[in-house]
């Protein structure tokens, strides 16, 4: 019985390293991959979880969807947000890159081999499947924090942590109870209505969108020949012919984020007070698989907007306040701009021509170019952690108790930076309108280009 006994643990053995052994760096990482055995799965409790946080070789990854990292709640957890320390990770990522991407991934999460890897879940009940992927590519120390999130809540004196204003940034769900009559978490029941924001004709509206969507040109918001917003008084006409007053509750969106979050700045200018995002944009909607609507929905306009507009002036600046900021020591003029943009390598755009960047500002991190925000999304386009957003811009002196006034070329990505400190609960923060093209136009402000 004991050679048997043996023999089976034997072929057993093999049988992983064959499977372990055979993987490739191509393709993505297959359901088959992430299937040993529960009894090659090693758990950790609360108490002994607790105990080790501040163990520098200890990692905690969090595989539940971002909406649940950030504070929203889905397993009747006391509680939302994420256990103090713990970094983000969803399980779903892991299906949707290859298995090298996958690899930087995790090392980029300080997901190493060289930690004890802890890995939990809301119930306890898919944590195991992080773990066995983890073990099938060589991780040695991973354990299974059984437990779960919703039991760690239960206790208030374990710390947590979560994105202050989570409730502005909503997820797919959220949106799907809202419109079918529900009173989802963090709504009071007044009235909303929800816009799809992108430049020009309603093209990719018209193909799909979130039933009873509306439809919102950006060409309302701002103008040529510098992309400013438009003045007060035309931003008062377009929130009245939208059916939008002070206290509707705004949901915007788009195929990308930075035009919706351009709106979000503008709205938030006017004095809207509960304007919100959907995180991920229209594909969260459309891969949590809800239904798109095809027929263009007409909004009903109001007669007053109930403030007078702008009711938040301080949210967006123009270009002697902008020269303000820069005297300003207790103040930073952030470049929402990809590196080569910044030392002008590059303008960013085929209509800007002079190339560089303002004398006295710093660098807040963008993408590789005027087009992307890779810095501050996931893969799936949802907003990036905000304790890493936070860490590299404290690195350039960009943090919470100082002003923080973003631009970019236009104004787009630095209003989707604005929003994120935002969430974030940062106070003094506003968009640089006019951004680097008013700044470049005239000849007479300094510019500066290198490193």
């Amino acid at each position: 019985m004991r050679r048997n006994k043996l023999i089976f643990i034997g072929v057993f053995f093999l049988i992983v390293t064959l499977l372990v052994s055979c993987k490739t760096d191509t393709g993505k990482v297959s359901s088959e991959e992430i299937e040993v055995a529960e009894t090659g799965i090693n758990s950790i409790a609360t108490k002994e979880l607790a105990d080790k946080l501040t163990d520098p070789k200890l990692v905690i990854v969090d595989i539940r969807p971002e909406e649940a990292y950030i504070g929203w709640k889905f397993d009747g957890e006391v509680r939302g947000g994420h256990i103090k320390g713990a970094v983000d990770f969803p399980m779903a990522w892991t299906s949707m890159v290859s298995k090298s991407e996958l690899k930087e991934m995790l090392e980029a999460k300080g997901i190493t081999k060289d930690k004890t890897v802890v890995v939990y879940d809301g119930l306890g009940d898919k944590s195991k499947d992080m773990v066995s992927l983890l073990q099938s590519m060589d991780y040695e120390n991973v354990l299974n924090y059984e437990d779960g999130l919703v039991k760690w809540a239960e206790d208030k004196d374990l710390p947590m942590d979560r994105l202050t204003n989570y409730e502005k940034l909503v997820h797919a769900t959220w949106i799907n109870e809202l419109i079918q009559g529900n009173n989802p978490d963090h709504f009071d029941g007044n009235e909303f209505k929800i816009f799809e924001v992108a430049w020009g004709e309603p093209t990719d509206y018209k193909k799909g969108h979130i039933p009873g969507a509306y439809y919102l040109d950006t060409n309302e918001i701002e103008e040529e020949p510098i992309w400013n917003r438009v003045s007060d008084k035309d931003i008062e006409e377009m929130l009245l012919a939208n059916g939008i007053t002070h206290d509707t509750t705004v949901i915007l969106y788009g195929r990308d984020t930075t035009p919706a979050a351009r709106a979000a700045s503008i709205l938030m200018y006017a004095g809207v007070k509960d304007v919100r995002l959907l995180n991920g944009g229209y594909d969260s909607w459309l891969t949590a698989g809800y239904e798109e609507e095809t027929e263009s929905n007409t909004p009903e306009a109001v007669t007053s907007f109930g403030l007078a507009v702008p009711a938040n002036p301080n949210y967006i600046i123009d270009l002697e306040e902008a020269k303000a900021v820069l005297e300003d020591e207790k103040a930073e003029l952030v470049s929402i701009r990809s590196w080569n943009e910044h030392i002008g390598e590059t303008s960013g755009y085929s209509y800007i021509k002079p190339k560089g960047r303002i004398p006295g500002d710093v660098w807040g991190h963008a993408g590789s170019d005027a087009n992307n925000m890779e810095d501050f999304r996931n893969i799936n386009n949802t907003m990036r952690n905000y304790h890493e957003i936070e860490s590299f811009w404290k690195e350039w002196n960009i943090t919470a108790d100082k002003g923080s006034y973003f631009y970019c070329g236009t104004g787009w990505r630095a209003s989707e930076t604005f929003f994120a400190a935002y969430l974030m609960g940062w106070e003094k923060i506003g968009v640089y309108d006019g951004g680097w093209y008013e700044w470049s136009m005239d000849e007479a402000n300094p510019i500066v280009i290198g490193e």
